[in-house]
């Protein structure tokens, strides 16, 4: 892949996130892709990407992933994100870093790295402390 292939994926997958559309996630990934990501209790195949993104929809509506960059490697692309929601009135933030291997320019496999601390402590309503205290 070039650098414009590279960027018309990167620009496109921003852009399925933004609108939350699981039919433009679907053209983006091979139907035999898989999806290794710590928020799910399995892999997750390409063919399943337009039900997981309803599924995201349902459960956090006012979820906001931003693209911070990317960078790229023959096949491989790297993006850094962030992302936010609310939930019962605190507002969460994280960053994560999504690993994609494309093959024929959509997505063979997607490896998504991330703290899910805040994410885990929010449901259990107990927020983080810090394992090292450096005060």
């Amino acid at each position: 892949m070039n650098e414009t292939d590279v960027h018309d994926f990167v620009t496109r997958f921003a852009a399925a996130w933004a609108a939350h559309d699981g039919e433009a996630f679907l053209e983006l990934w091979h139907p035999d892709g898989t999806l290794h990501s710590p928020l799910y209790d399995r892999p997750v195949a390409g063919k399943e990407m337009g039900q997981l993104t309803e599924l995201v929809r349902k459960a956090a509506p006012d979820h906001v992933w931003q693209l911070l960059d990317w960078t790229s490697r023959r096949d491989v692309v790297v993006v850094e994100w962030q992302a936010t929601r609310t939930t019962d009135g605190q507002r969460l933030d994280w960053r994560g870093v999504d690993k994609f291997r494309l093959r024929d320019g959509r997505i063979a496999e997607e490896r998504v790295y991330m703290d899910t601390a805040m994410l885990r402590s929010a449901r259990s309503i107990a927020w983080p402390t810090p394992l090292i205290s450096l005060a």
